[in-house]
């Protein structure tokens, strides 16, 4: 029934800010953008981000930082490493083991929480 991802929903507080991070550090397309929402894409996988705004109704909005997204990467953690200090990115943890991949993690700029994987080569 189900073949595939189509979007994953993040809130952030700074739209350009996050926007800037996804494209420039992670290397994520920008293809649709306006006052409250950007669609990222990786292949044709969606990274939606939604800026946060208070509600009239003071229903309580999703926050931003307390999601986690994976990635798998082409390059080797190494690159990755090299790549993140070269922007002044701090890692979060990382390189480490993790089940049957090297992981590394880094938060983007509301605090969400993104893990970076290869798979071990064996």
């Amino acid at each position: 029934m189900l073949n595939a991802i189509d979007h994953l929903v993040v809130n952030v507080t700074d739209l350009e800010r996050s926007i800037d991070f996804y494209t420039r550090v992670l290397g994520l397309e920008a293809r649709y953008h306006d006052a409250t929402r950007t669609d990222l894409y990786l292949d044709d996988f969606a990274l939606r981000l939604y800026a946060v705004q208070a509600t009239a109704d003071k229903t309580q909005p999703a926050m931003p930082g307390n999601q986690t997204m994976g990635f798998r990467s082409s390059l080797s953690l190494a690159e990755v490493k090299a790549h993140l200090e070269a922007l002044g990115v701090p890692l979060d943890k990382g390189p480490g083991e993790h089940h049957a991949a090297e992981t590394l993690h880094v938060r983007d700029p509301d605090g969400n929480l993104i893990e970076i994987s290869r798979p071990r080569r064996r």
